[in-house]
């Protein structure tokens, strides 16, 4: 029976310590872990709520979290700041980024979140005509590209036809591309095609084509003259009339813009052959004939007399027999009825002397003559007289 209280006394007391140990280690725990302090903690973005004993926040983030700090990373408070209860940590991991503005390459480390605002750090402002890449709203990852080509304004003239532009492109070439402009084989652009795009500048796209235009045009005749003695010096006579030709001629046309620029001519070919115009000149001299000297001889006739110049009313300069008084203001001709005196006869006019029945008139008619002067003082001085007037030949 002794033996049997001794032995449970033992059992007792090793259950009394165990407990007491449990009890203490428990009491420990629960000691240990209340004077824990709460961190909010937001790590690129993604919420959690820590308890540690941490004093400062560096020591949380490495020795307690795994976050491997950087001095380019958004941390806020500072690495060295106490841990305090219910204090909030943010720290977002900065990524590398390269930036390639106009072929200007430039590599960067941004806690930023998308492409825009990374360019808004570095104070690069886009505008809508600008081309970025990847687009402006692209999450930024690490070691990622972003390119930035500036938009040029320019000024686009198609075939004449003119249009404001925005455009990336960096030669003409390019700036055409882009614009969907496609040349023929003919067309010309002003500046050329490997040219650098300016700010404001003009791209000037020169339509150029070539098309054929077959025309009949006329050939005008040529007038020959021939010597003819029988007739007086300033007389001419038409021996065979002019004729136009018509000919058919083929033109290169080249066109710019649908303006005519050139006409090159490629074939002609003969419609019809021109004939040109034969005409008499006299060289016959009268006054080699008759001397102003000798008395007149002849047929002697009376006639009312006027006067008139080659500028007249009506009058064309040249007379019926084809003599060009304006030509030659100081001839002796007069102006008759073929009917009492022949055209071409020879006369000797009372007051006017010789001469010769070239011209014909309206108002001429029977016994009648006007006789020609320079000038208009003249025909008033004459005015209407009657006059003996002596046929010679």
């Amino acid at each position: 029976m002794k033996n049997l209280l001794q032995s449970l006394n033992g059992r007792s007391l090793t259950i009394v310590f165990t407990s007491f140990i449990v009890m203490l280690t428990t009491l420990g725990t629960l000691f240990y872990e209340s004077s824990k302090k709460t961190v909010a903690v937001t790590l690129n973005d993604k919420d959690m709520v820590v308890k540690t004993h941490a004093d400062t926040i560096k020591e949380l983030l490495e020795e307690e979290l795994g976050v491997s700090l950087q001095s380019k990373d958004y941390l806020y408070p500072k690495a060295a700041s106490r841990v305090k209860d219910d204090l909030r940590v943010v720290w977002m991991q900065a990524k590398q980024v390269t930036i390639v503005k106009d072929n200007e390459k430039k590599t960067i480390w941004t806690t930023a979140k998308t492409v825009a605002e990374a360019l808004q750090e570095l104070n690069i402002t886009v505008s809508d005509h600008d081309q970025v890449s990847p687009k402006p709203q692209t999450a930024i990852q690490n070691k990622m590209t972003i390119g930035v080509k500036k938009a040029h304004h320019l000024t686009l003239i198609d075939g004449g036809k003119e249009q404001e532009v925005w455009s990336t492109s960096t030669t003409v070439v390019d700036f055409l591309t882009h614009q969907g402009i496609k040349l023929n084989d003919l067309d010309r652009v002003e500046p050329s095609l490997t040219e650098p795009i300016t700010m404001n500048g003009v791209v000037n796209v020169i339509r150029v084509e070539k098309v054929t235009d077959v025309v009949e045009e006329p050939v005008e005749f040529a007038v020959v003259t021939k010597k003819d003695e029988s007739l007086e010096k300033g007389t001419k006579k038409t021996l065979t009339p002019g004729k136009q030709g018509r000919v058919s001629r083929q033109y290169e046309v080249t066109l710019e813009n649908g303006q005519e620029v050139e006409r090159k001519l490629v074939n002609e070919q003969m419609i019809t052959a021109k004939q040109d115009q034969v005409v008499a000149v006299g060289t016959k001299d009268l006054a080699a004939q008759v001397s102003r000297g000798a008395a007149p001889t002849g047929t002697d006739l009376y006639v009312s007399a006027t006067a008139y110049t080659a500028n007249c009313n009506g009058c064309s300069g040249r007379t019926a027999t084809g003599l060009d008084l304006r030509a030659n203001p100081n001839m002796k001709v007069i102006a008759v009825d073929p009917k009492v005196i022949p055209l071409g006869s020879k006369v000797y006019v009372e007051g006017y002397g010789y001469a010769v029945a070239a011209d014909t008139g309206g108002a001429i008619k029977g016994y009648k003559i006007d006789v020609f002067v320079p000038s208009n003082a003249e025909a008033y001085r004459w005015g209407r007289k009657k006059v003996k007037i002596t046929i010679l030949q």
